[in-house]
């Protein structure tokens, strides 16, 4: 459905709570089409996020582990992904 959300399952070391958050919202994004909060949308768009967070979290402590790592990098652990972060802060 998103190709811009990696696999947490698996990541050496294990995904944060922040790399679930921001899969999360990512997801809560894509299917709602709301790409900036409002007032009306903020609630509903946190309480979404925050839900998802924590079925993934436990999810991926659920799961058995897997033979292979991901093929993918996780953005927060790309180092050009924590610049620009670090810049907008």
């Amino acid at each position: 459905m998103c190709r811009n959300i990696t696999t947490l399952r698996g990541l050496e070391p294990s995904a944060t709570a922040e790399e679930i958050t921001a899969a999360a919202r990512q997801y809560v994004r894509k299917i709602s089409g709301v790409q900036t909060l409002t007032e009306s949308t903020r609630g509903p768009f946190e309480a979404a996020v925050a839900e998802i967070a924590a079925i993934s979290t436990r999810l991926l402590g659920e799961l058995p582990p897997r033979r292979q790592p991901p093929t993918t990098v996780p953005p927060l652990r790309r180092p050009e992904v924590r610049a620009r972060m670090a810049r907008k802060a």
